[in-house]
């Protein structure tokens, strides 16, 4: 799997970052681990080999692809 760098909003190498899979198109999201337990009770349909980060919409709105 080849990571391309999409962008970040973070300052000094900090997360969160959007990568882009190049052979798939999928995005990878780089973020602080959602970790608090009434929050994570919320979550629907979690599979065993998942995780949880938070995004900041910013991020989003800045570089995620329109398509």
């Amino acid at each position: 799997m080849t990571l391309r760098f999409i962008g970040t909003t973070s300052e000094h190498g900090n997360c969160p970052t959007l990568y882009e899979v190049v052979e798939t198109g999928d995005i990878v999201v780089q973020g602080g681990r959602l970790t608090d337990p009434e929050h994570l009770g919320q979550l629907r349909d979690v599979g065993d080999h998942e995780t949880f980060v938070v995004i900041p919409r910013d991020l989003l709105t800045r570089f995620a692809p329109k398509e």
